[in-house]
This record gives structure tokens, sequence and C-alpha cells, in this order.
């Protein structure tokens, strides 16, 4: 049985000090050996993950990360992969000694209720002060989201395990649709799915997977035809499909192929909206129009794969953006977890359809492009603007759509 992806688990970081008991309570939590764990201070180095079924919530991604006090070079080092995790962490468990509550805490707790996201904070080790308060040390304002735990004693484990299930934030109990809210129930979608040399052995890619489920629990019908027989499929059907949604590569030859009345978007499309903020993402691709020769582009992918042949962010995004500009353009390309920090330096960020990652992590993304102002846009959108088949690819979302048509006409008016 496939698993559920690590980018549609509630992901629940761990954070501390060095050895105030992480992967301690880490261990206790889930019954096994999740992190190695002793009494030498730093021993956790990279985020260690874990994924499981935490119910009723259901799956969830632990991840405990070392400890932000880490010291010298290489503690350096681990505290930027530490801070990484603060990026897509839904929910923040906080991890202090009983009895103690520094500067230091007050200062990670600053910087989790800054990004908006949701802390519980644990008192561990409540074992070693007997007939104490272990909360006592908390501030009174901190006190409504703490349990005290002993994950040596495995004491007060069900309370944590209820105070982690109360904390979740909402919209990680009700996500939003994928399409779903655009194919009802007993309408059809139709998919359209190349397979070329980067399509994975024996299986479609997540985006494709993801739709298909997504339709599925929604009581929509669903056909899948690769770009080739995709007229012959149209041509075949008594009722037009709600909706055509194509992997962006073949955009151009589907939108010929799909009549105009029938609505088209693509995948990539469809996880703007899903994990980011499609309406920024389409004044970012309007930040074309803007580009200049010379001008750096960064290209963020979130998956780690290895590009072969016409690689979309490697070659295909970069040739129809500098036929587009009409000059060369600097592409610089990330991966993974890996953002970078100079984000200033770059004229436009042009990002996958992050289906790997968590919605946090991709509007952390957003918000941060937003906070260096620099334009962020999406694989999928910079494709349709680059073809000329933007409205097209906007049709199936009125408020985006809208969103792009105003500024159109305020760019005219100037």
């Amino acid at each position: 049985m496939q698993p559920t992806s690590k980018g549609m688990r509630t992901q629940i970081g761990f954070f501390g000090r060095r050895n105030v008991g992480k992967s301690s309570l880490l261990n206790a939590l889930t019954r096994q050996q999740v992190s190695i764990v002793s009494d030498v201070a730093g021993t956790t180095t990279d985020p260690v993950e874990k994924p499981m079924e935490l119910l009723p919530l259901g799956p969830v991604l632990f991840i405990d990360t070392a400890g932000i006090d880490d010291i010298g070079a290489l503690g350096e080092m681990r505290i930027a992969k530490t801070r990484q995790v603060f990026d897509r962490a839904d929910l923040a468990v906080l991890v202090t000694e009983a009895g103690c509550w520094g500067d230091f805490e007050e200062l990670l707790m600053s910087e989790l209720l800054h990004r908006g996201t949701a802390v519980l904070v644990v008192a561990n080790k409540a074992d070693l002060r007997p007939g104490e308060d272990a909360l006592h040390a908390i501030p009174e304002q901190y006190r409504a989201r703490a349990v005290a735990v002993s994950a040596a004693e495995r004491t007060g484990l069900d309370a944590f395990r209820e105070a982690l299930l109360a904390s979740v934030p909402p919209e990680c109990l009700q996500p939003p649709a994928i399409v779903g809210d655009i194919v009802g129930p007993g309408e059809l979608a139709m998919l359209v799915v190349p397979i070329d040399k980067e399509a994975p052995k024996g299986r479609l890619i997540l985006p494709q997977v993801q739709t298909i489920r997504d339709l599925l629990d929604s009581d929509a019908y669903c056909m899948v035809v690769k770009e080739r027989e995709l007229r012959a499929a149209l041509d075949r059907l008594k009722t037009p499909p709600k909706l055509v949604v194509t992997d962006s590569q073949v955009f151009l030859k589907v939108a010929a192929d799909v009549p105009a009345d029938i609505p088209l978007t693509g995948f990539s499309v469809l996880f703007s909206r899903y994990k980011g903020d499609l309406i920024k993402q389409v004044e970012g691709a309007m930040a074309i129009d803007q580009l200049k020769t010379g001008d750096r582009i960064l290209i963020a992918e979130a998956c780690s794969h290895h590009p072969i042949g016409e690689d979309i962010g490697r070659v295909k995004i970069p040739r129809w953006l500098t036929q587009y500009v009409g000059g060369k353009l600097e592409f610089v390309h990330s991966q993974g977890h890996d953002f970078p920090d100079d984000l200033p330096t770059f004229k436009l960020v042009i990002h996958c359809g992050a289906c790997t990652m968590n919605r946090r992590e991709m509007q952390t993304r957003i918000r941060r492009c937003a906070d260096a102002g620099v334009p962020v846009t999406n694989y999928g959108l910079v494709i349709a603007y680059s073809l000329g088949i933007f409205e097209r690819a906007l049709g199936p979302f009125p408020a985006a759509l809208e969103a792009y048509k105003t500024k159109v006409t305020m760019k005219e008016k100037r």
C-alpha cells in the first residue's frame, strides 16, 4: 500500500535546547526508537522524521530537531537545518525542562508565534522535581498551551497526546480540495498525462495521483489519457467533461485539441491554489513582462530528482523564458527544503507545484518572497503565460482570472 506523502501529512516539529529530552519524548510518544538518545548534548544532528497515524487526526509527520542552542561551526549547520523545519511545522512542540524557562525559550516562542505557528509547550523531566508544579516557570500567558511529562518515566503522555490533538490548526483538520470543488459528484474530469522519459516507471507522478484521489473522494468521474489520444477520447464522449487538466509541458497542444467551451487548466495551476496562493502567483507570473537580459531567476523544486533529457525546470522553462524575453537570463536552482537567503538578488522566483511539500512550507516561501519584494509564481503559470494561454488556464478559477484582468486594466491605464 502506498503511504500518504509527507506533503499531505500534518507536520509536528519538536524544538528546544540541547538535552531537554526532545528525542526521548518523541520515542515515548511513538513507542518506537525513532531518534538516538544519550546524555551527550547534541546527539541529534539532522532532523529525524517519523511518519505515523495519530488518530483521530490521521497521518502526521513527527520531526525531531537538533538543539537550537548548538555551538560551533557544526552547530550552526545543525541550527540551519532546524530552522528549515520552522518553515514547515504546522504545529511546534516547544520542549523545556520542568521548572526552567529563560530568554532562549521566550525568543523561540516569539519566533514561532510571529510565524503564526501553533505551539504546544511541554515541560519534560517532571520526575526530577517531585512535589513541585512542573509548569510554574512557564509564563502565565503560555500555561493554557502547556503540559508536564516525564519521557523517562512514561508519565503524562496521555495528556500530551490529547494536547497535541487539541493544538492542531483547524486547516489541518479540513484541508482544501485540489479539484473536488470544481468537479462535483457525477461530473467528469479528463486528465492528460504524458508518458515521457521523466515519468516514473510503473506509476504516475504525485500530483496526478493526488488529483485522481481527490476526484474519487468527491464522487466525481475521472478519465486519464495521454496527449496523443486526447482528441479521440473527447470525440467518444456523449457529454463533454466538466474540466480538462493537463501536464503543463503539453499545455499548448492540449489547448489546441480541447474546444474553447470546455474549461482547461494544468496540474501545476491546481497545486498553486492547493498548496500556495494562486492570486499572488498569478501576479508573480505577470512580472515576466518586466524581465530583462541578465536578470537572475530562481527556479525552486520541492523534490530532489535527477534531471534527465528535456527537464521542465532545467531545460524547458529556461528555454521558453529566454525566447520570451529575447535575451540571456541567469537561472539558479534550489531543491528540497533548501531555499536561498539572498532572495532580493532575484527578479523572479518560479516554484514547482510543491506536491511533496506541505501547505505551510509553500506559504512560508511565498511570504519570504513578499518580504524580500520579489514576485513568485509557479511552473504551470509561467508556461501558460509565456505560451499565450494564460486566461484559458485561469478559466476554472474566477477570482484569479478577475485579479489578472484587473491588473491588466490597471497596467493599460498607466
